[in-house]
């Protein structure tokens, strides 16, 4: 089933075309790595699929909700079904990782107090951080606040993850473990797409990539090396 369907937009960031004649189909339970220079676009052809940046002309849908079209109204519950990954982690530094994933909840409309208790269990093992419930953010690695991240974005049960370069800031080994966290997920029905620039994630957890080049989306033919180093 296909859950973001784009066809012949143009993605826009401040009124200038960054992507133009944009066709993508990406199918349930996918993983795809969207790979390119700095400046090319893969960040904002992310943000667009989560209304963050606008797209015009053609027709773009993500999880049911025409793009063209969406009302700001609409954008909240939109979000409430991406799980979001940033590089730089976003997380609130004066309060616990428990209270950091049960501000989300309660913003989100849980009220329950067993119930969100429940449910912050549950993503805190299924990213192996059970124990790190009341650490402070400080008091974690960077490989371990990713999967903080990572959990967050799991908490209302997304059916799609955007993980915009999550590796970015970790050695190779801590990168590895977060990759190989996302492909679990991605392996159990979530779909994931992942900006990155790194050739040896690419290869070591195979995918499919989409480069953004010359303010365009191009597909990675099956069984083609990645030339990501062209790409950056």
């Amino acid at each position: 089933m296909s859950i973001i369907t784009y066809n012949d937009v143009e993605i826009l960031r401040n009124e200038v075309v960054v992507l133009r004649h944009v066709n993508l189909e990406i199918q349930s339970g996918e993983f795809v790595y969207l790979i390119g220079k700095v400046g090319s676009g893969k960040s904002s052809l992310m943000k667009s699929m989560y209304a963050e940046v606008p797209v015009t002309g053609g027709s773009a849908d993500v999880l049911g909700y025409n793009l063209n079209e969406i009302k700001r109204k609409e954008i909240p519950y939109l979000r409430r079904k991406i799980g979001i990954v940033f590089q730089d982690f976003q997380l609130l530094t004066d309060r616990s990782v428990f209270d950091n994933l049960k501000f989300v909840l309660e913003a989100t409309g849980w009220k329950n107090r067993e119930e969100m208790e429940q449910r912050i269990d549950e993503v805190l093992k299924e990213v192996g951080m059970v124990t790190k419930a009341y650490k402070m953010p400080h008091e974690l690695s960077g490989g371990e606040q990713q999967r903080i991240v990572i959990a967050r974005a799991l908490l209302n049960k997304p059916e799609l993850i955007l993980a915009d370069e999550p590796t970015g800031n970790l050695d190779p080994a801590t990168s590895e473990q977060i990759v190989e966290s996302l492909h679990g997920i991605s392996k159990r029905g979530t779909t994931v797409v992942m900006a990155t620039h790194n050739l040896q994630i690419v290869q070591r957890y195979p995918g499919r990539v989409i480069t953004c080049e010359d303010k365009q989306v191009i597909e990675q033919l099956a069984g083609q090396e990645p030339d990501i180093e062209q790409s950056l």
